[in-house]
């Protein structure tokens, strides 16, 4: 997600995304775990969700000027959007 529409030019996003949802693979998670991890803190990315299916649990990274957090949740849990006041996902409710 892009917060900032000053971002968006004809060829897509200039500079990194907001918040950053990804759907693990059985095949790839070390990508998603460790290398997009790092690679989205470095580059800016100020909230980054792993949704792994196979152990329905959601990882939610906040990096924030200089704070760092994360949180464990499940699939029954409804989970506040830290970058913005008034959203939250309730995972339950989508019925995963």
């Amino acid at each position: 997600m892009i917060c900032n529409p000053g971002k968006l030019t004809d060829k897509g996003c200039d500079g990194e995304p907001d918040w950053v949802i990804e759907i693990t693979s059985p095949g790839n998670q070390g990508h998603d775990y460790i290398y997009k991890l790092n690679l989205y803190a470095d580059a800016g990315v100020r909230e980054y969700w792993i949704v792994d299916p196979m152990t329905q649990k959601i990882l939610v990274y906040y990096f924030e000027e200089s704070a760092f957090d994360v949180q464990q949740y499940t699939f029954q849990d409804g989970i506040k959007v830290n970058i913005f006041e008034d959203l939250s996902i309730d995972f339950k409710e989508l019925g995963l």
